[in-house]
């Protein structure tokens, strides 16, 4: 499955130890982070750089080694700046489901009665060392490493629940969630018919609003408009497909929703400031 998805249906990890781990650099063909939500949580380490990341409509920058918590549901997509980074995408409710002793403080985060921060900073040394042995053990993967990654998050939570690094939830059906919920739409329908032509009504028909306050709202969550988005996410897919099929320039652009060659290339080069000849040279160097 796709990384573009917006609700990634791919499985993190396997079924017996739901974790998966991934190291993200310049080089890597998931740089860049459009938007998307799945229903694991996932961890982010910045090691370098910055990453301008926007979660449901907050948005702040992340800056090397901070710590960001993403829960489950939550929409967001991210601008690399220089930035290498690392993730750890996990279910919280299959990775500790077998224990008894946390069963409350664990049933309250997956029912959404607390909200862990999303930005974990500061000087809390507990902290910094459950975050470094959890992502040390997953990258590495030596024997017996599930205990130790089990142990590293039953950690961190403790320390998310004993230093207040949580919000109480008293919005869980507010206005601002159902309008979050209004832009998942918009996204999904992006996901599956990004090759067609789709107008600026179309989406702003999905999310209940007129055009202009649709575009408004849009360019709030995203820092684009609904069509420059769009492309972006055809230009991110149309790099996927050159990188990976054997396929021409003209081909690539017709499966990717754009239906005239010369604004498939100018749009492609204002994406990523290179045309998508050079870019697929390039890529299989």
């Amino acid at each position: 499955m796709r990384y573009l998805d917006y609700k990634e249906q791919r499985q993190h990890g396997t079924y017996e130890f739901p974790l998966a781990y991934y190291h993200v650099c310049k080089n890597h063909p998931r740089y860049q982070m459009p938007y998307h939500w799945h229903p694991e949580y996932e961890i982010i380490r910045i090691l370098e750089g910055e990453l301008y990341l926007t979660l449901d409509r907050t948005s702040l920058t992340a800056s090397k080694g901070d710590v960001l918590f993403i829960m489950d549901g939550v929409l967001h997509g991210g601008r690399p700046n220089q930035c290498v980074y690392e993730c750890i995408v996990f279910d919280i409710k299959s990775l500790l489901k077998s224990t008894n002793i946390c069963s409350k403080h664990i049933q309250s985060i997956i029912n959404h009665e607390i909200k862990v921060n999303q930005h974990l900073t500061g000087n809390i040394p507990s902290l910094k060392y459950a975050i470094d042995n959890l992502f040390q053990a997953m990258a590495e993967q030596k024997k017996g490493y599930e205990f130790l990654i089990y142990g590293s998050l039953c950690q961190l939570l403790g320390i998310v629940i004993s230093e207040n690094l949580y919000d109480i939830n008293k919005n869980s059906n507010s206005s601002a969630t159902q309008h979050i919920h209004k832009f998942k739409n918009v996204f999904d329908f992006i996901e599956n018919h990004y090759m067609e032509t789709i107008r600026l009504s179309d989406l702003a028909e999905i999310a209940g609003m007129s055009s202009k306050y649709f575009c408004r709202a849009f360019r709030e969550i995203t820092g684009r408009t609904p069509i420059d988005y769009l492309n972006y996410y055809r230009v991110e897919y149309a790099c996927e497909q050159l990188s990976a099929m054997d396929a021409t320039i003209t081909e690539v652009a017709f499966n990717c929703g754009f239906n005239d060659i010369s604004y498939f290339i100018k749009t492609f080069k204002k994406h990523k400031g290179i045309t998508p000849k050079k870019y697929q040279k390039a890529i299989k160097l």
